[in-house]
Order: structure tokens, then C-alpha cells, then sequence
């Protein structure tokens, strides 16, 4: 899985939902990921510390500021262009083992008492956001 975590103090998805201050998250599913993974990596950005302390040390995390998620589906996270001009997405996973794990993903947020608001798996989708600081953090369960 690939996660681009952006800090926002607000964000929103046409269709979808809209958040206030938190993480708008881009995922993308890779075809060799497992349940496992989306645990991990919700896990990993539940408890990132990208918000600022009273000091504006990156010190606090989303539980911390009371802040909530905005996933967005993000297949071209998988892009591969090493050769030609046109993007090959051979990695990225079909949508029967994406959504799931799409799914599972939002749900181990919610379980880590995170607000999840998602866009619509799968639907030409337009974000808006406000990028706080900016601050922009890619990650990768392969890493």
C-alpha cells in the first residue's frame, strides 16, 4: 500500500465527504497487499506525529488534535513510467482485493477512534484541500 498523508486544516471530495483539521490521505492498493498491511500502515499514520506541539515541534498526532481523515482511493499512486510516456498501473490492485482492503483500511482508523470520511471507490472524483504548512508525507508498507 501507498499513502500520500497531507496535513490539512480542511479538505473535501466531490462525491465524497469533507473533513476540518486533519489528514487528507491518498491510498493506493498494491496487488500483493494483504489485510495485514492496511492494519499496519492505519496503524503507522494513526499515530504519525505530524501536528505541531505548543513549541511547533512535529509532536502531536491525529487522535491528539482531535483531528479527522479524509481517504481518498488513489490507484495511480502505482504509476509505473520507466518506460515510455504512458503510465502502466500493473501494480495497482483490481477493485474485487482493492476495495476490501480499501475498506479495511478506513475501518482500522475508525477502530483507532479516528473520524473517517472517504470519496467514491472507483468514481472520477475532484479534492479540494487546504494544505497546512504545507506538510506532505509519502509512505510505502514496503519500505
Amino acid at each position: 500500500m501507498r499513502a500520500v498523508v497531507q496535513r490539512v486544516t480542511r479538505a473535501q471530495v466531490h462525491p465524497g465527504g469533507a473533513i476540518a483539521k486533519g489528514l487528507l490521505i491518498l491510498l493506493g492498493v498494491g496487488h500483493e497487499d494483504t489485510e495485514s498491511d492496511a492494519d499496519a500502515l492505519a496503524s503507522k499514520i494513526r499515530r504519525l506525529r505530524i501536528f505541531p506541539d505548543d513549541t511547533g515541534k512535529f509532536d502531536r498526532s491525529l487522535p491528539d488534535v482531535g483531528g479527522a481523515a479524509l481517504v481518498v482511493s488513489q490507484f495511480t499512486l502505482f504509476a509505473d513510467t520507466r518506460k515510455g510516456n504512458r503510465p502502466s498501473f500493473s501494480a495497482a490492485a483490481r477493485p474485487e482485493q482493492a476495495i476490501p482492503l480499501y475498506e479495511r483500511f478506513c475501518d482500522a482508523l475508525r477502530d483507532g477512534g479516528v473520524p473517517v470520511e472517504t470519496g467514491t471507490f472507483g468514481a472520477h472524483m475532484t479534492v479540494d484541500l487546504v494544505n497546512d504548512g504545507p506538510v506532505t508525507i509519502v509512505l510505502d508498507t514496503a519500505e
